[in-house]
């Protein structure tokens, strides 16, 4: 039993770097293709459309369009990533001088 637990405060000096894991962009969000969605440590969102998992479970958008979260059944989320579509009064850059 000499495991020297009279030490004190010498033996607490540990700490791990934060992960900064959470939702990174909210439904109803804009994102752009390669933007990360969701920071997570295993699968509390699953991917939807247009959304993959990454290595560390992370989610990221590969079209550009808006975020939507949604029920895939009754116990899971899914993250979902639907395109714009281009509506009448859109601005479209046009460029005269490249023909």
């Amino acid at each position: 039993m000499a495991h020297k637990k009279g030490v004190g405060s010498s033996r607490n000096g540990r700490d791990s770097n934060p992960k900064y894991l959470g939702v990174k962009r909210f439904g109803g969000e804009f994102v752009t293709a390669g933007s990360i969605i969701v920071r997570q440590r295993g699968t509390k969102f699953h991917p939807g459309r247009n959304v993959r998992r990454a290595s560390d479970d992370s989610l990221f958008t590969v079209v550009d369009g808006q975020v939507k979260f949604e029920h895939k059944n009754k116990k899971r989320m899914q993250v979902s990533v639907y395109p714009r579509v281009a509506q009448s009064g859109d601005f479209v850059m046009e460029y005269p001088f490249l023909g």
